[in-house]
């Protein structure tokens, strides 16, 4: 099987500051950086990531982190699970992840709830 893969993510060449902060302007999507910050991969569920939203609220959050070159995903069978691109974005924007999930950031996720 070959052709565009199911769920595209740019290259790491490819990805922009301005897209990344744009995807992790809603806090929901800060959060979900926060799970994924440990750089493994995670069951796309809500359970998961702990918000109290739908599921189809998800998978767009989900989309938007995947488009902007946060996160890729990996299908197995029925399951999808999404980890962030921790090693390409350290690369690309050396820092910035470590900064976007320190305990700081982390904590001013309170204020927007």
């Amino acid at each position: 099987m070959s052709g565009t893969p199911a769920f595209p993510m740019p290259e790491a060449r490819d990805i922009r500051l301005t897209d990344l902060l744009r995807a992790l302007s809603d806090p929901g999507r800060v959060r979900m950086l926060a799970v994924l910050s440990d750089g493994e991969f995670h069951p796309c569920n809500v359970e998961e990531f702990g918000l109290d939203i739908q599921k189809s609220t998800l998978s767009h959050h989900f989309k938007t982190m995947r488009e902007a070159g946060l996160t890729e995903v990996r299908v197995q069978g029925r399951n999808h699970d999404i980890r962030l691109r921790s090693a390409e974005l350290e690369a690309r924007f050396p820092g910035l992840v470590e900064a976007l999930t320190s305990p700081a950031a982390v904590a001013d996720l309170g204020r927007d709830s």
